[in-house]
């Protein structure tokens, strides 16, 4: 018999090997028909999958992250049947659920084009509504190979080719031999519960991410259980679309993208306006919470990677020249840096704890296919922070940065995510100290009774970490900042301090960058307001439009006085009638435009109007400047107008 613990602390007895679906069912009827799945020891496993020691329980449905995964992992299934069904002689490779949908790799000889995504969901209805069952299957390596290899799926043989003689291979079969996959779940006990499907993107992908390998076609979608749920979805893409930082900032002239630079974004005029005033900012922030800072250079010697061990860890993201004969690396983290510079004097216990940041642009080499405007490129500048302490001084820090982070996010209107990422399975270091750095990170949540997920395996090579997941405007999430825990740095580099008796002890680093990738929060931000900037970020304040060339020189001045009040002030000379000069002015997001002409000149009185076309009249110069002052310093997420 096997004890299986619930989330309410009870425990129920089972024969071992009975199936996740048959605990479901004992504890609820009702729970078992709206449920997809469960958590079982912390692994994802569907209704099919049997258990075959004690654990814990966990009961999961398509609201759960892990629900959803269940259910677009079996959504990956039913559309490579449709493929098939469509297309007899495609060759299938990996399916997986991802964070967003699914998608499947796909070898054939057809190119897909967009027209053929509709043709596609509908044979997936199709197949969907007959209720077929995924069979769960366990078979041997040699009997997996034979099966597939008569199948001419070569991709499928090349995966059980590089599995161990003795693995026991699972496969599932979708209702009577209409699609079998190599794959280990977890899915669906059937079709009939996948009702909504969109197939969103055709791309190419290599095989194994292996450049010199075969390059397939890869084809997104998404699923749900309800109709709604989908509709839901298409509105909030249409959403997205709207907001897209890359059309956004072509229209602002913030920032660019060029063939001759894949994903080194050029920022412009207006774009190093919104940079520079939020990382004057954030400077102040960072050095009334005692951060002193440090510049770093871009290129080191190999050898630095060799000890820090990124060679072992990161080599193949990174990038490499030749100076004076000798082999160089451009950094793709700043920490080295850091270290050499903590490294160079001598520290007491009484200096700690120390913090330095650094904006430090980094360079690391992402793959064609994965570029996407701002939120993944080749370089980047993180706000980036390591803080070297005593043991004890470990959760007062963490603390600290937990603050900086709820500052940041609130004052643009971000809600965000806590995960708690753990010990990779290229890891760097000794797991008792591991399990030391997971616990000390832990602990300060717990302490702070701050809501967090675990995130398995996904820390850094060389410590655990705390990540920040922004949600937008749009409802979609993004990796934005982390705190991570590292004891392999001040090992590898040496890095002591003395204690209070004399003798040398190791620092405790702390890793910290919470805008994360400047590029990827000012898109983050751009998406968020649809480049509708507060205020105090906008590079476009006030834009003066004078009726005419007759009151040409009363609008300069009155954009002198504006500007030496502190803002960013502009004036339409141009030949254009009124209506249009406002269409543009609100095209460039302008917070407030002021329309001048004889009433303006004579009464001295301005009538404001702010984006939205809502007009405040009769305001005296002294009171729009007073306002304004307001509105910045105040970091108001609303215009005040």
């Amino acid at each position: 018999m096997i004890k299986i613990k619930l989330p309410d602390e009870s425990v129920k007895e089972y024969e071992k090997g009975v199936s996740v679906g048959d605990v479901t069912k004992d504890i609820s009827e009702g729970l078992f028909r709206s449920a997809l799945g469960a958590v079982v020891n912390g692994k994802v496993m569907g209704y099919a999958e049997p258990i075959n020691e004690d654990s814990d329980f966990k009961v999961i449905k398509f609201e759960d992250k892990e629900g959803k995964e269940i259910f677009w992992h079996t959504t990956s299934h039913l559309m490579a049947a449709a493929i098939k069904e469509i297309w007899p002689d495609a060759k299938f490779a990996i399916g997986p659920a991802i964070e967003s949908g699914f998608y499947y790799d796909i070898d054939l000889e057809h190119r897909f084009v967009p027209e053929d995504l509709p043709k596609i969901e509908e044979k997936m209805k199709e197949i969907a509504k007959k209720d077929l069952k995924m069979v769960r299957k366990e078979i041997s390596r040699n009997e997996a190979l034979e099966y597939f290899k008569k199948e001419n799926q070569e991709y499928k043989v090349e995966l059980i080719e590089d599995l161990p003689e003795d693995e026991i291979i699972t496969l599932y079969e979708m209702g009577d031999n209409v699609f079998v996959d190599l794959c280990k779940g977890a899915h669906l006990l059937s079709t009939k519960s996948i009702k909504a499907i969109k197939l969103n993107s055709i791309a190419g992908a290599y095989w194994r991410g292996d450049s010199d390998r075969k390059m397939l076609q890869r084809i997104y979608g998404i699923s749900f259980e309800k109709k709604k749920q989908l509709d839901e979805y298409i509105e909030l893409q249409e959403e997205a679309k709207r907001r897209d930082h890359r059309k956004i900032g072509k229209e602002m002239n913030l920032f660019s993208f060029h063939d001759e630079a894949p994903g080194f974004p050029f920022f412009k005029e207006n774009g190093m306006i919104l940079r520079h005033e939020l990382l004057n900012w954030w400077t102040d922030v960072l050095a009334e919470n005692g951060y002193g800072e440090i510049q770093t250079p871009l290129i080191m010697n190999e050898e630095l990677w060799h000890r820090s061990g990124h060679w072992d860890h990161y080599k193949e993201n990174m990038y490499f020249t030749k100076i004076d004969g000798e082999n160089y690396a451009v950094k793709p983290m700043n920490c080295p840096g850091s270290v050499l510079v903590y490294g160079e004097e001598p520290h007491s216990y009484r200096d700690l704890p120390i913090r330095l940041a650094e904006y430090g642009q980094v360079h690391r080499h992402e793959l064609s296919g994965a570029l996407h405007g701002l939120f993944r490129v080749r370089t980047f500048t993180q706000d980036d922070a390591h803080v070297y302490c005593l043991p004890s001084q470990v959760k007062d820090e963490v603390f600290k940065m937990i603050d900086l982070a709820d500052l940041l996010y609130s004052t643009f209107g971000f809600k965000y995510k806590i995960e708690l990422s753990t010990r990779p399975d290229d890891f760097m270091g000794k797991i008792e100290e591991w399990d030391f750095a997971e616990k000390a990170l832990e602990d300060a949540l717990i302490e702070r009774g701050i809501d967090y997920t675990i995130n398995p395996k996904d820390g850094a090579f060389y410590g655990p970490k705390i990540d920040f997941h922004l949600e937008d405007a749009a409802k979609r999430t993004w990796q934005c900042g982390t705190i991570q825990l590292d004891f392999q740095l001040p090992q590898n580099f040496d890095l002591t301090y003395i204690d209070e008796n004399g003798e040398k002890k190791r620092p405790v680093m702390l890793h910290r960058a919470l805008l994360g990738s400047i590029e990827r929060f000012i898109g983050s931000v751009t998406e968020q307001f649809a480049g509708r900037f507060p205020l105090w970020i906008n590079p476009k304040q006030v834009e003066i439009i004078p009726v005419s060339d007759k009151f040409a020189d009363f609008a300069d001045d009155l954009a002198e006085k504006i500007k030496k009040a502190g803002y960013r002030v502009e004036v339409d000379h141009r030949s254009e009638g009124v209506g249009y000069k406002i269409r543009q002015a609100q095209l460039m997001r302008t917070n407030y435009m002021l329309v001048v002409g004889e009433n303006e000149e004579k009464s001295g009185k301005l009538t404001v109007r702010n984006r939205d076309g809502e007009e405040t009249k009769d305001v005296s110069f002294e009171e729009f400047i007073e306002k304004l002052d307001e509105e910045r310093d105040n970091k108001s997420l609303e215009s005040i107008f």
